[in-house]
């Protein structure tokens, strides 16, 4: 058995702490927050204590802390799952992944765990869709009252851009490459605090292709990942779309996996075929610690390294400047 500890106890690391119960071949060895009393599960006094009690630790920590505690993990030779984002910051990560030296470190960007993201992209790979030209991804998450009694998620950093749209720029970097530059905007007009509510952008890729990311956690609607997936229980499942991939010969929504389709297209006047991909709904979490205790035993490489984690922060970072300066951010 392998034996994972979590390091942060709140609404992420408990859903972490379910997975691991329910995944085979690994155990919680304890937990660690200091925040949490009279916890069901047993407890470390220390992070290093979790380390040294620990084969793999996942660190659920608030964003704020990721840094500082991946480097005590580092220094404990332990390996790690940090959910996303990596760090807070794009200087941050850079230092991070230049200190993990030879730790694994695996990115809780558990989407790319599913089986449906896998099957995207070999769609993607052979050739259906011809070039790809331009996506649209959709976040829209209408958040209860109650989501926010917890003062941190209503500051400067803590909006839907680093907590849920660094998903689906993870995702959509993964399908499509890279990004290159962004230009956005953004608003806080219904709860007025330092978070962002609403963010638009407009992002180029590597390959020229363009694309739009519209976030919203004030608008009610079922145009999310985590209401069309059907990966979390928790949400209730949509026959929607968040994500629509489109390419010279064809187009794919995700993450229903339906492709449109011509015979002989384009030709906005011929009828337009459309064919779904049938696949069974998939536990990405439980997928995810599965593969992180691969990475712990050295069967696997990280599905999602530390440098892809840096990856995403830098485009997330790029689409907050892009939105504060009201100019074009380039990344490297």
């Amino acid at each position: 058995m392998i034996r994972i500890g979590v390091a942060g106890i709140g609404l992420i690391g408990k859903q972490h702490i379910a997975a691991i119960e329910r995944t085979p071949g690994v155990t919680l060895s304890a937990v660690f927050d200091p925040g949490v009393e009279d916890s069901p599960w047993p407890e470390a006094d220390t992070l290093g204590d979790l380390a040294s009690m620990s084969d793999g630790v996942v660190l659920a920590v608030p964003n704020a802390l990721h840094a500082t505690l991946a480097k005590t993990l580092i220094d404990a030779h332990c390996p790690m799952l940090i959910e996303k984002p990596l760090t807070s910051t794009a200087a941050e990560g850079a230092e991070l992944v230049a200190a993990a030296g030879e730790v694994p470190i695996l990115v809780g960007h558990h989407r790319r765990h599913n089986p449906l993201i896998a099957k995207a992209k070999e769609i993607i790979a052979s050739g259906q869709l011809g070039t790809l030209t331009t996506l649209h991804g959709q976040c829209w998450l209408p958040k209860p009252d109650h989501y926010f009694a917890a003062e941190w998620r209503q500051g400067a950093g803590a909006g839907p851009l680093f907590i849920n749209l660094i998903h689906d720029v993870d995702v959509l970097m993964h399908l499509c490459g890279p990004i290159t530059a962004v230009q956005a905007f953004e608003s806080n007009g219904v709860r007025g605090k330092n978070a962002e509510e609403v963010s638009v952008a407009i992002v180029k890729f590597a390959s020229g292709m363009l694309g739009t990311l519209n976030l919203s956690d004030v608008a009610l609607g079922p145009w999310s990942w985590e209401l069309t997936a059907g990966e979390n229980p928790a949400y209730p499942k949509t026959d929607q779309s968040s994500y629509v991939i489109g390419g010279t010969h064809g187009s794919l929504a995700l993450p229903n996996l339906t492709v449109w389709a011509q015979e002989g297209g384009p030709d906005w006047w011929a009828p337009i075929t459309q064919t779904r991909v049938p696949l069974p709904l998939a536990d990405a979490l439980s997928a995810q610690i599965s593969h992180f205790a691969d990475v712990i035993t050295g069967r696997a490489q990280p599905l999602v390294s530390a440098a892809d984690g840096l990856r995403a922060v830098q485009a997330i970072e790029a689409i907050k400047t892009a939105a504060q300066t009201g100019k074009v951010v380039e990344l490297g």
